[in-house]
This record gives structure tokens, sequence and C-alpha cells, in this order.
């Protein structure tokens, strides 16, 4: 009986800390058939570079995974309004000794696996371009693109147009499916974050709350930061993308720590502020409250049809009137946030009003150099019908509530 409890309780704890899985196929036929809805020519993208990062590893184009879902290199997508086609390298037997088995065309099963319902070899992909290009006004691709040139080369009579705005307008408003993974992603960067301030204390480094973090994102089965970790000691935290983390932290000091996961494609963006002795000093306590406060007014100016970044009624000015009635305003240095989603920095950037759907950042803060002294708090919220509901609630911003969570 101990031991069938105890495979049992194996069993829950492993289930419990399981990658999230990736969106169904089905959610990126959606944003396919969004982009497909006006598009008045021929949409050519291609996969990131196979080499990838050499310390990351691969990782998709952003915009080819959200119309493709397909987390491997070389590949095309070619779409009409009518029609998307996915082209995929053969087999490669001398690769995939080394890097594994991939899906190709030749596979009975690549459409269903792939989601689409046309799955071609890689070869194909001029010939079908030129067929495509018959009766097309229009092709769209992206000008950063290596192959860009090529594409060009291709259709030497016709004018290529930044695809990046068009597949921008369907990225910016998220599905529940979507929102579910910001989520998910939020959730594991709370749970990351929390670790790591248990190692926020007087002669620690800053990498040691750094690996903290790591451990717990990479445990949860997210396959990497969704940007270079910030954990800012003292002058540090004055420094708006610091990211040396090599300092040791001493007492009286405070630490900003920005950081958070990327999980199934899918990232979030958390920062807080917290002191390395356990407890705010009154004069960090009056200047996080402002912080804090200006927060607080932003999200409740979260609203469908506002501006984000201009205007009286936007978060933007919100957050910055409040630190400015405080006679702070020339040390709150950047815009109020930036969209989220497959990349941190989701496009559009920014939108130009709100709807519902969006998933933004909300992170004032105030950078001290002369004091040694930076703030910045920062929530992932979601903008609905009726204002804004904060999906990183979960993590303490009370300056109460960081004290006792801090408490050894």
């Amino acid at each position: 009986m101990k031991s069938a409890l105890h495979r049992t309780a194996l069993v829950c704890l492993f289930a419990a800390v399981a990658a999230r899985a990736d969106l169904p196929v089905s959610e990126f036929r959606a944003h396919r058939a969004e982009v497909q809805k006006d598009l008045d020519g021929v949409l050519v993208l291609f996969a990131a570079a196979e080499d990838g990062d050499a310390l990351s590893g691969f990782r998709q184009e952003s915009n080819f995974y959200y119309l493709t879902g397909w987390k491997e290199p070389s590949a095309i997508l070619l779409m009409t309004a009518k029609q998307a086609t996915l082209f995929l390298p053969r087999h490669n037997a001398k690769k995939e000794r080394y890097e594994g088995r991939h899906l190709s065309a030749e596979d009975p099963d690549a459409g269903a696996k792939a989601g689409f319902d046309n799955v071609l070899p890689a070869e194909k992909f001029e010939s079908e371009f030129a067929a495509a290009l018959g009766a097309a006004s229009h092709v769209y691709a992206l000008p950063s693109d290596p192959h860009y040139e090529k594409l060009k080369q291709l259709a030497p009579l016709r004018d290529i147009a930044d695809a990046g705005p068009r597949i921008a307008e369907a990225r910016v408003k998220k599905s529940p499916d979507e929102i579910a993974a910001i989520q998910h992603a939020t959730d594991v960067s709370i749970e990351a974050q929390l670790a790591a301030w248990k190692r926020i204390q007087a002669g620690a480094y800053e990498y040691q709350v750094a690996a903290a973090f790591t451990a717990i994102i990479l445990d949860r089965g997210c396959e990497r930061y969704a940007y270079a970790p910030i954990v800012g000691s003292g002058p540090n935290g004055a420094v708006l993308h610091y990211s040396d983390n090599r300092r040791q932290m001493d007492t009286g000091e405070l630490v900003v720590m920005d950081a958070a996961a990327e999980c199934s494609m899918y990232a979030s963006d958390l920062t807080r502020t917290i002191p390395v002795s356990g407890h705010f000093t009154p004069r960090q306590l009056e200047l996080y409250n402002i912080v804090l406060n200006a927060q607080k007014a932003a999200i409740a100016a979260v609203k469908p049809g506002v501006p984000f970044w201009e205007g009286e009624a936007s978060p933007d000015n919100a957050a910055r009137s409040y630190i400015e009635s405080k006679g702070y305003g020339k040390y709150f240095t950047h815009k109020i946030g930036h969209s989220v989603g497959i990349d941190v920095h989701d496009p559009p950037m920014p939108p130009a009003t709100l709807e519902p759907g969006m998933v933004i950042t909300i992170e004032p803060g105030i950078y001290m150099p002369g004091e040694n002294i930076g703030i910045r708090i920062e929530d992932v919220v979601l903008v609905t019908a009726k204002g804004a509901q904060v999906l990183s609630s979960a993590l303490p911003k009370e300056p109460g509530d960081i004290e006792k969570a801090l408490a050894r």
C-alpha cells in the first residue's frame, strides 16, 4: 500500500510540473484565416535559420510561428486568400542522425501533424510561387528575412510589400488559447521570482538570484527566458536594461528584479523591487509607494477605446501625472508599457487604442542614480470589455506583502 501511495504521489508531482502543451493546430488555422480575410496577393514567410542560437537553441521566427505553429527550421509558408501551403525539406538521413527525425512532406501524416491541407516538398516552392503570382496583384514578405532578395529575383516585375503590419494587426488581439498561454508563462514566472527572492540577501551575488529564477522556469518545462533577466542591486537598479548580474548585494539596498519566462513560445514580463534587508527604509518606502500608486492609476485607466501612450485618458498619462504631482517626473524616463505575446515586445508598438483581448504591461518606474535607487513595478494586464485584468496579481507588490514574502 505504501509503495502504491508513493507511486501515486510521484505521478501527481510530475503531472504538476509537466510542460504546457503547444497551442492546438486549430489555433494557427484561425490565425491564417484572419490574415487571409483581406489578403490581396501572395504572402511568403520563411522559417528561421536552422543553426539557431548557440546558447538557447533554435527559436522560430515569431510571425512564421504565429501563422503556422511550426517550430522547425527550413520551412516556407505560401499563402493566398484561399489557400495556405507549407513547404518542408525532405528527409536527410545524415542530418537526422545528429538532430533526430523531422517531419517531411514525404510522410503520409504530414498534413495532419502540421495542421495544413497542403504540405509540399521545399523544392516545389519556386514553381508554386510562380503559379500563385499569376493571379496576384501584390506580394507580401518580411524585409528583414535573409531570403527577401531571392524573393525579389523570383518576382522581378512585382513590388514586394512588408507583410509585418498585416500580420501585426492580427497578432494584437489574443485568443482565449493565447491568453491561457501567456497566463501560464506568467504563473511560472511568478513562482520563479518568489524562489529567487529567497536568495536576495546581503553578501549574495545578483547572478545567484538569477540562477534561482532559471532553475524554476526550466524545471517547469519552459524553453527559455522571455528576455535576459535583470537583477539590478543598488546603483544597478537605476539602469533600465542592466543585465550583467555580477554585483554583490549589500545591506540597505534595493534590487530591481525584471525577469520572466517564455513557455510554449509565449512570453510574460514581470518586475518587482525588493529590499535586500527584508524591509524598506523610510526613504525607499516613500519612493516605492509613489511608483505603486502610479501603477494603480495606470491600471485603472486601462479601458477599451483609450490610447495606450498618448492623451489625457491614457494609462501612460495617468502614471506620469501622478509621479509628476509628487515632484519626481524627471525620474520616470520611459513609456508605461508595451504589448506582450509571442514576443515580449509584441507588435504593434504602441497600439493606437486599447481593445479587449490585448495583453500589455503596466510598468512605471523612478530611477535616481544619485541616490543609488531604482524602483520599477511591472504587471501583465489583459484588456477586457470592462477594463483591466491583472494576470500577474499573485506576485506580491504591496510593501507589507513583499516584506512578508521575504521573512526568514
